[in-house]
């Protein structure tokens, strides 16, 4: 969710990630900032993203994230999966009608 939000919005820092993620999902997910940075650092690790300085809208210093080219094609990938996990639960509740 977060590649897809970085790849949608463009570079972000994690407050905006976390309201943007909770906005789409009308509240279902609210992300606190313990929860969001560990993933964060977890992607920056794994090169799928990348963090630069920069200043918010508000005139604060934040961390902005951004998508690397390596994580273009783990958010690819992802989705390939995501979709062919939903498409085997799609048959599988049309089986229960």
């Amino acid at each position: 969710m977060i590649l897809q939000t970085l790849a949608t919005m463009g570079p972000q820092h994690g407050y905006a990630i976390a309201a943007r993620l909770e906005q789409v999902s009308e509240g279902a997910l609210q992300l606190n900032m313990g929860t969001l940075y560990p993933g964060l650092i977890r992607l920056e690790a794994k090169g799928w993203i990348e963090a630069a300085w920069n200043t918010t809208e508000s005139n604060r210093r934040a961390r902005f994230y951004s998508l690397t080219r390596a994580g273009q094609k783990r958010l690819a990938l992802e989705k390939t999966d995501w979709q062919r996990t939903a498409s085997i639960m799609s048959r599988i509740l049309e089986g229960q009608r």
